[in-house]
């Protein structure tokens, strides 16, 4: 679980920002907070409002950054690939902060780091706990020694195991946070006693899910649907649910020369897949008329199958079967909704995601957050939405401390600030409020007068 995440200086954001999903005193929606973990609760769910550019998505992009750079890290001798705030001189001579306050496997942690282009300045791992913080580990370039491990140095009881945990810090990259480097040297099966380090490891690789505007989510559970009769179930029960009109999904075999896909691409898939020789491994690929295919290798021979749709026909007792390229944006968007609303009720998911109601109708993205809240009530998930959905802006769905504002100063950086700094009544209705500019998080649109080449006669 996420409790918090601050961010200074990368893209629109210049001073130090938190976005925090510590509930507040309230006692309205319980439901909506996770059970507590070394007596620490957070909100299950948080909705991001603001105006175009204001820095919703960058606040994502920051977010999972941090994910890439721990779980992919840097090439060697290159630089660390972002973008400082560029509108303040300053700024560009300051290091950038990332640091993220996590709840997983019943610990809480707070892990960050600075950095700049050229080097990861500082990293640091602490538990917390509502009274104090324990260091697990320190990195600071500009200290004597500039790693200290000594809180796991000292639960190690074997000098081998101690010498390959100091040799992996002091091998690490000056580009490369200590964490990836843990994660890409074999240390978990070197070096006992790290646990801590390989939980945090694991909350960014299986835990954290950052969904972008474009990205698809989980297409190789369409690949399980033919094997396991009650995920099929589910999933047509939830395309029932949300009123598609298909009846059913399948996966449909074809021929390889088939796919629309780039020659090039398929081969080397292809050949990646035979070249393992298992029948466990697939692949999927998604076309850019936006149909899905699954690649395996079945009996030492590549199987192409292509996901379909089931359609009933009046008058007839057979379905019609459709490639997903002919179903509409908005039912291919719920088809991959489904897949992720299943794993954040599976518990320990945190999905965070941008633009959630892309080419969907407001009443089945309210409906949707609904649904996970009230299905989530003994079930530790979040889910971060940035949104320009205003209809997703009452109290009757969301607490206010899970509505949230993103708005730019007169200088161009991005500021954070919660709903529940306002003084409004629990029964108050705010999206009128929120549309006419009370919480400053619309666009400020201009004169039209001064649109004076509107005011010429052109012709």
């Amino acid at each position: 679980m996420l409790i918090r995440f601050s961010v200074e200086n990368f893209l629109s954001f210049s001073d130090r920002q938190k976005f925090s999903l510590i509930p507040s005193k309230g006692t309205l929606k319980s439901d909506h907070k996770t059970k507590k973990v070394k007596a620490i609760s957070v909100l299950k769910t948080s909705v991001l409002f603001g105006a175009n550019a204001s820095g919703k998505s960058n606040l994502i992009k920051a977010i999972e950054f941090g994910k890439r750079l721990v779980l992919r890290g840097t090439k060697p001798e290159t630089q660390i690939d972002y973008q400082k705030f560029r509108l303040d001189k300053v700024a560009n001579i300051k290091d950038s902060r990332l640091e993220y306050e996590i709840q997983h496997d019943g610990k809480n942690y707070a892990y960050g780091f600075v950095f700049n282009s050229d080097v990861i300045k500082e990293e640091w791992l602490f538990e917390i706990t509502l009274k104090n913080e324990i260091k697990i580990f320190e990195r600071n370039i500009d200290k004597e020694v500039i790693f200290n491990l000594d809180n796991i140095l000292k639960n190690i009881k074997v000098d081998e195991e101690k010498q390959f945990l100091k040799f992996t810090a002091k091998g690490t990259p000056k580009n490369q946070l200590f964490l990836n480097e843990i994660r890409g040297r074999n240390v978990r099966e070197n070096v006992s006693k790290i646990e801590d380090l390989l939980t945090v490891i694991d909350w960014f690789q299986n835990s954290l899910k950052v969904i972008l505007p474009d990205d698809k989510y989980n297409e190789g559970l369409k690949f399980e649907l033919n094997q396991d009769e009650e995920l099929l179930t589910t999933f047509e029960q939830f395309l029932k649910y949300f009123d598609t009109g298909i009846n059913g999904v399948c996966l449909e075999k074809i021929d390889f020369e088939s796919v629309d896909i780039p020659k090039q691409i398929l081969t080397k898939i292809k050949e990646d897949l035979l070249s393992k020789r298992s029948e466990n491994i697939r692949a999927s690929i998604l076309s850019n008329k936006n149909t899905t295919y699954f690649l395996s290798v079945k009996e030492n021979d590549l199987v192409v199958e292509k996901f379909m749709t089931k359609h009933s026909v009046k008058g007839q007792s057979n379905f019609e079967k459709f490639d997903t390229s002919d179903e509409s944006d908005g039912t291919n968007r719920i088809m991959d909704f489904i897949p992720l609303l299943m794993d954040l009720l599976k518990g320990n998911n945190v999905f965070i995601i941008d633009e959630m109601e892309r080419s969907l109708h407001p009443n089945l993205i309210y409906d949707l957050i609904d649904l996970f809240i009230s299905k989530a009530v003994n079930i530790n998930s979040q889910l971060i939405l940035a949104s320009h959905e205003s209809t997703l802006l009452t109290q009757k769905l969301l607490r206010k401390d899970e509505i949230w504002f993103v708005v730019k100063d007169n200088f161009g950086s991005s500021r954070l600030h919660t709903l529940e700094e306002y003084n409004i009544r629990f029964d108050k209705e705010i999206r009128k409020d929120y549309l006419l500019g009370r919480f400053k998080a619309i666009p400020r649109i201009g004169n039209r007068n001064k649109l004076t080449i509107l005011n010429q006669n052109l012709l």
